[in-house]
């Protein structure tokens, strides 16, 4: 895996503050060490959770967004690392395999204008080889036996989600979407917007949940598209569970799962279904944060829970004084996943 930047037992010793009395994360959660074969220890290493990191927003400028959620893994190591190391939740259940290496495709990104046509194409291609590495990431994680925690950077990393966890898998694979948006747009060259589509199309998506489409902001054609797919894609709106109470949560939580329980699936977290959370295409109005951990806790306790990812949260657009807040609630999501998921006998 040489596109992967190890985080390294020194890399989270800087980020994580000591305390007399406390132990944090970062003392707990495990690296691979300097010259170990990283699959080998992988697949020995006892903690079942691996936490990679996808620094980037390219997709989100393809898609005509505003970067910003290339900071996000940055920021979030920072808060999980000192994260309390206690009974509800032990930091050694952890490994922190690092990140993707994306540094020449983010210095190749800063000299291309998502409005110009060539420029755009350019931008796609860039998504294309990033999905590459991560496709292979995940699988040779989920290949070794470990759940993926994947925290991005931009919604395109879905499509290497799903397409690595379908290899490792010999199948394709469900997934289920907490998102204000499909993101299952017609396949123009790749970004943020159609990461479901590409790998639905070529055959690593089998069935597919949107849990709370805002309806102002769902095209016809998208609606008319999923309609022809209802038999394997589905949705919900949050209007018709939160406004006109139509739909209760819990129970479209439960109509979801039996949808996509049968085989393995994605959990899939978009930030900008939370008001007021700085993202590329930030809302007013959304579920509450206590719903979110609620959705991520229900999701994970399914023995077919096959990954995390968590997207689209950009510390870079938030108050600078309070850009540590996006990292703290991705803290407060990879624990509620790991105790959900961990309790699966």
């Amino acid at each position: 895996m040489e596109k992967l930047l190890r985080f390294t037992a020194n890399d989270l010793a800087k980020i994580t503050n000591h305390r007399s009395g406390e132990i944090k994360f970062g003392e707990k959660m495990i690296t691979v060490p300097k010259d170990t074969d990283l699959i080998s220890f992988l697949k020995t290493c006892e903690a079942k959770y691996v936490l990679l990191g996808i620094p980037e927003d390219i997709g989100i400028r393809a898609n005509f967004g505003r970067p910003g959620a290339a900071s996000a893994w940055d920021i979030a190591i920072k808060n999980i690392a000192n994260i309390q190391h206690n009974r509800f939740c032990k930091g050694s259940q952890i490994i922190v395999l690092g990140q993707i290496d994306v540094c020449d495709e983010m210095k190749d990104v800063e000299l291309l204008n998502f409005n110009n046509t060539s420029d755009r194409t350019k931008l796609s291609q860039l998504v294309e080889k990033i999905d590459k590495d991560v496709s292979h990431v995940i699988f040779n994680i989920i290949k070794s036996g470990k759940t993926p925690i994947i925290i991005g950077g931009g919604h395109n990393n879905s499509y290497g989600n799903i397409k690595g966890t379908a290899l490792a898998k010999g199948k394709a694979v469900n997934a289920i979407n907490f998102d204000a948006h499909s993101d299952f747009r017609i396949l123009e060259g790749r970004h943020s917007g159609n990461g479901f589509s590409y790998a639905y199309e070529e055959g690593f998506l089998k069935k597919y949940f949107i849990f709370g489409l805002h309806e102002n902001y769902t095209s016809k054609s998208v609606l008319d598209i999923i309609k022809k797919k209802e038999d394997r894609v589905r949705y919900n709106t949050y209007d018709s569970l939160n406004i006109r109470k139509e739909k209760e949560f819990g129970k479209e939580m439960i109509s979801a799962l039996e949808f996509i329980k049968s085989d393995s699936y994605g959990i899939e977290i978009d930030l900008d279904a939370i008001p007021n959370i700085a993202s590329s295409a930030m809302t007013m109005s959304g579920f509450s944060v206590e719903e979110l951990r609620q959705f991520i806790s229900f999701f994970g306790k399914n023995k077919n829970a096959a990954y995390l990812h968590i997207c689209e949260g950009a510390p870079d657009l938030a108050e600078e004084k309070n850009n540590h807040l996006i990292g703290k609630l991705i803290g407060y999501l990879v624990t509620d996943f790991i105790k959900s998921n961990g309790s699966i006998d």
